[in-house]
This record gives structure tokens, sequence and C-alpha cells, in this order.
């Protein structure tokens, strides 16, 4: 979950997204403040390409501005990692949404489900 939530704080929080004509900003928390704003594009912050194997690992800096901000070409190719790279977590358990609770559930590890099944 720290991985993901860090890989969230880099994106939702603080991204950026190359575009043709240069870097644009869609992180909320770049948005909320003007001198973050600044900062990120200023060329005092190291400014890489999107991978959530190493963006996982970055510290989330609450109380400053941040040392590095990452963009994506498209929102399309960050979603594509953030789910390539979420399925690449080792974790002993499966996990399931459930439409009619609106939750999601945990599933045996040995027991297989498919689209639509329900529990």
């Amino acid at each position: 979950m720290a991985k993901l939530s860090t890989c969230y704080f880099f994106t939702v929080e603080f991204g950026l997204c190359k575009e043709e004509y240069g870097l644009r900003v869609y992180g909320a928390g770049l948005l909320s403040s003007i001198g973050e704003l600044k900062h990120a594009l200023s060329g005092k912050a190291v400014i890489k390409e999107f991978d959530p194997e190493v963006t996982s690992k970055e510290e989330c800096m609450i109380t400053c501005f941040q040392k590095n901000y990452f963009y994506t070409n498209s929102f399309e190719e960050a979603s594509q990692k953030l789910r390539d790279y979420a399925k690449s977590i080792a974790r002993p358990f499966q996990v399931k949404y459930d439409d009619e609770t609106e939750s999601i559930k945990i599933i045996s590890e040995s027991r297989k489900w498919r689209k639509g099944e329900r529990e």
C-alpha cells in the first residue's frame, strides 16, 4: 500500500503531463500552491519520467517543496503503468470489487474467480 500511495502522491497530487508544447500540470497539490508550482517549473527541481518502480521509492515531502516531480506522456499511459505495476506487486491474497456493496473483498488466494462472478 505504501508504494501505491507514493505513486498516487506523485501523480494525482504532484503530477505533470508532457504535451506537444511542453509540460502541463495536473496534480492537485501543484495546482493549489503557487509556490510549489513555481518551484516545480523553476529548473531547481528534478523532473523525471514516471516509472512506478522508481517513483514508489521516492520520499514524499509534506513540509517543504518536492525534490523530484514526475511526468507522463498521457493520462492513459500513467493509468496503464499503474495497473501493470499494481499487478506486479506480490501479495498473499486476491481482491475483488463488489458492485452491490461498492466495496473491495479479500478472496482466498487459491480460489479463482471470473469477471462478473459474485460471492
